[in-house]
């Protein structure tokens, strides 16, 4: 059997690698923004509402470094949402433009993901293996290219 589409081949790479890599190059030199890395692969566990909602959770905050880190997850959530495009699943708020003060849009948007795993399941379990997939690459290149923080007294290499 030959295919030439890659929709009929069933798998396609995404390049999520890339996208992984390109992420953490770009977050690499804000402090203490890389170990996040490691949370959204443990979030993703949780769903995709859950970690849709954990830019907010870092937006509301005053320090640069927790904006800085809400970025990243804003960054890997636009990058998954590009990503399943390819492939004609659209995911709510892909570009992520809900602000943590618009209690309106969060509970629509919230409710949309919700939906998501009730009506398109088959959608909903792309995305979450998509996320677990990229976010495992990210994790990967993190621990490739992160910057060690300085050194604790006593702390060795």
């Amino acid at each position: 059997m030959t295919t030439t589409n890659k929709q009929d081949a069933g798998w396609y790479p995404y390049n999520l690698d890339h996208h992984a890599q390109a992420l953490v190059i770009k977050h690499r030199d804000e402090k203490d923004v890389l170990i996040e890395s490691h949370k959204m692969r443990m979030a993703v566990a949780y769903g995709l509402e859950r970690f849709w909602g954990e830019h907010l959770r870092f937006e509301r905050e005053k320090k640069e470094e927790s904006k800085n880190k809400g970025k990243y997850w804003r960054d890997v959530w636009q990058i998954l949402g590009k990503i399943l495009e390819e492939s004609d699943i659209t995911l709510p708020d892909a570009d992520t433009k809900v602000k943590f003060d618009d209690t309106t849009k969060i509970g629509e948007t919230s409710s949309a993901i919700w939906k998501m795993s009730a009506e398109t399941p088959d959608d909903y379990r792309i995305a979450l293996t998509v996320l677990t997939q990229l976010c495992d690459s990210l994790v990967w290149w993190t621990q490739r290219y992160r910057k060690k923080d300085k050194k604790v007294k006593g702390e060795e290499d």
